[in-house]
């Protein structure tokens, strides 16, 4: 078909008086398309219509738009597996005719990076479908700027400690850290400022440093500069969350690291390799991971409450029942609760995310049928010790035992006065004690001290009074 110059030229010379012969020849074209511009008296070329192969799966592809949320791949996918017979140009060709889709984007600006030199990190809200409900979820991504490689996982939340946890993990996924790590100015990264005035908080700076890199942030509203981790967003969200459901969050970050794996393998056009051979030559730049990488955990400090049970986060985790009362140390990771007793690990429990509410029961903490009613009947050791010191204390012990439950540290307390302060001063003012029903034991050693300053602390008489 003429383009529109060439038949702009054929009407002017036919105007001029030229011939059919003389145009075609002076042209180089033929002399019937000649005639038909001079029938035609129109220098616009006429539109092709053609039959489109896509038009009549037209519905079929709406619908799948609708699901796949516009990822075409996908929905190409599924019209092949329906049988329809058309290829993925004739489908991409048909969308962008009839406007099934987003808008061409706007031009972007354009950055290079050296091997090594900069990484981005940056979050995103999605929807995900866990255990059939749909679940926001907070999708990490850590990409280097030189090979595209990306490492992305989801978390129910993003605070410091999954911010911390996910970086550790992303950084030994990738062997290494580059200098910089590019963020979007994250109150979770960052303590004051914004963009190059930015100051990160002091536990994030620290972890950056045991890395070898750096924190820095973008102007506010200049999201071009950090386009290396913003666009894949939009890639993980309708090309592996869109359509697909996961059993719970573990299966949900397996898959994400499997595919993250199958992104970083495959070929790619715009850069004329994948990212796994690009990354190739950025490895040994990469800044080396120290010796040591110390878990990521957040400390908590809880209560074994009378049911055998720790609470975190709304999930009750068991701990050893002979426990109950004591104050355990909690150890939270992104895998498993660890429950500690000073320096000893006493329980570990893979952690749950959902639902809420429930209760993580490990067997082992349950005493033996028949047996926890019997050493719970059991007196603790502290008043079997006191009662052999001075079996008077017997009623007292139990007012006291009534006061303070299954807390131990009072019997301790009450122990050491015992064995500490003279016999005569202690059983006196515990006989007060007993008759006012005080159980306060600071108060009860302020009255001993009483009893004991009258004993051994009289004062001399007046020599007048004692002359008398």
């Amino acid at each position: 078909m003429l383009d529109e110059a060439t038949r702009t030229t054929i009407l002017k010379l036919k105007a001029a008086g030229h011939g059919t012969r003389a145009i075609a020849r002076a042209l180089g074209v033929s002399r019937i398309s000649v005639r038909r511009v001079i029938a035609s008296g129109d220098p616009a070329p006429p539109p092709i219509v053609r039959a489109e192969v896509a038009e009549p799966h037209r519905e079929a592809i709406l619908e799948l738009h609708a699901r796949y949320q516009g990822h075409l791949g996908r929905i190409y996918e599924e019209l092949r597996a329906r049988g329809a017979e058309l290829s993925y140009p004739a489908l991409t060709a048909f969308c962008r005719k009839h406007g099934i889709g987003s808008p061409p984007p706007p031009p972007a600006g354009h950055y290079e990076f050296p091997a090594a030199e900069e990484m981005q990190h940056d979050t995103s809200p999605h929807l995900a479908t866990i255990g059939a409900e749909p679940t926001r979820v907070q999708i990490a991504s850590l990409v280097l700027c030189y090979s595209r490689m990306i490492f992305f996982q989801h978390y129910p939340r993003f605070t410091r400690f999954e911010c911390k946890a996910f970086l550790t993990e992303a950084l030994g996924y990738f062997g290494g850290a580059a200098s910089r790590c590019l963020i979007d100015n994250t109150h979770v990264i960052v303590a004051a400022g914004t963009g190059e005035t930015m100051i990160p908080a002091p536990e994030m700076a620290a972890f950056a440093e045991r890395f070898g890199f750096v924190f820095k942030a973008h102007k506010v509203g200049h999201a071009n500069r950090s386009a290396r981790v913003e666009a894949p967003f939009h890639r993980i969200q309708t090309a592996f969350l869109a359509g697909s459901k996961f059993s719970d969050w573990r299966d949900l970050n397996t898959r994400a690291r499997e595919t993250a794996e199958k992104w970083n393998a495959t070929y790619s056009n715009k850069l004329h390799a994948s990212r796994r051979e690009l990354f190739a030559a950025e490895r040994p730049r990469l800044k080396p991971l120290p010796l040591h990488v110390p878990q990521i955990y957040q400390l908590h400090s809880r209560i074994v409450d009378a049911e055998g049970y720790v609470n975190l986060n709304r999930i009750r985790y068991s701990a050893p029942w002979r426990l109950i009362g004591r104050t355990l140390e909690v150890r939270e990771t992104l895998e498993r609760i660890e429950l500690y007793e000073g320096p000893r690990r006493v329980a570990s429990h893979a952690r749950v995310w959902s639902p809420l509410d429930v209760r993580v029961t490990d067997p082992a903490h349950r005493p033996p049928r028949g047996e926890g009613a019997h050493e719970r009947a059991q007196p603790a050791p502290e008043i079997i010790e006191i009662l052999q010191l001075e079996p008077r204390l017997a009623n007292y012990l139990v007012d006291l035992k009534r006061q303070i439950g299954g807390r131990r540290a009072p019997l301790r307390r009450l122990l050491s006065m015992l064995q500490e302060y003279p016999r005569e001063a202690f059983l006196a003012a515990i006989a007060l004690a007993e008759k006012y029903r005080l159980f306060d034991l600071d108060r009860l050693e302020k009255m001993v001290l009483r009893e004991i300053a009258h004993d051994y602390f009289v004062l001399a008489l007046d020599p007048e009074d004692d002359h008398d």
